[in-house]
């Protein structure tokens, strides 16, 4: 099944496996009454349905080769550049835990995962806020530089060997994580799309690297 969420703005976006990436555009013609034709651009497939909604397929690991403006349903070329067996690299960071690994054709074959303590806020005021918030600020700084560390152990030393790298988790950690001039390589590397993941753990990075070759397309419209 393919996983949904609505969109700022209106309109929502699904996951979709790329095994199930042709049915679901059959699909998807069937209930908007025939697609009138599929732009194709290096970075996204855009399908218009006859009653006028509008399906965008934001490519994952582009550029797409195939360029310009079809009639009717043709995602052949999507569905064959989806379908490509990738290696990649996976970093799931929220302040307290993260998991690294490394995935093949959605399969995770080399993983590390730690979770470390950071309390949530405090509702006491005065010196007692400020000891805990800095408390808390001490905790979340040890395992952004646990993170730090195993992203570099695991990771860098075999990024020369897969083709992407996929970030997850929460943004004021992984741009804190970007700090570390260490891992600058990693980020270079790094798809536009970050997964919005729960506290990682093992189970996470296994769903992580299965949606992590999924194609993300926004339906918006009629």
């Amino acid at each position: 099944m393919a996983r949904e969420r609505q969109v700022a703005g209106g309109g929502r976006a699904v996951e979709v496996a790329p095994d199930r990436l042709e049915g679901w555009y059959a699909r998807f013609a069937v209930r908007n009454e025939g697609v009138r034709e599929t732009r194709f651009e290096p970075d996204a497939v855009t399908v218009t349905a006859e009653n006028g909604v509008v399906a965008v397929a934001t490519v994952p690991f582009g550029p797409l080769t195939t360029e310009g403006t079809v009639t009717g349903l043709a995602v052949g070329p999507l569905v064959d550049h989806a379908l490509i067996s990738r290696r990649i690299a996976l970093l799931l960071v929220r302040r307290g835990g993260h998991s690294v690994g490394i995935a093949r054709g959605g399969v995770v074959v080399q993983s590390r995962t730690d979770r470390h303590l950071v309390q949530g806020r405090s509702a006491a005021g005065g010196w007692s806020q400020q000891r805990f918030a800095r408390r808390r600020e001490g905790q979340a700084r040890v395992a952004l530089r646990s993170a730090a560390e195993d992203a570099f152990e695991v990771l860098l030393p075999q990024l020369s060997e897969v083709d992407a790298v996929v970030l997850g988790g929460d943004r004021r950690a992984l741009e804190s994580l970007r700090e570390d001039r260490r891992l600058t390589p990693l980020f270079e590397r790094a798809e536009p799309r970050i997964l919005d993941i729960a506290e990682p753990r093992r189970t996470v990075l296994d769903d992580a690297a299965e949606r992590a070759v999924a194609v993300e397309i926004t339906l918006s419209g009629p």
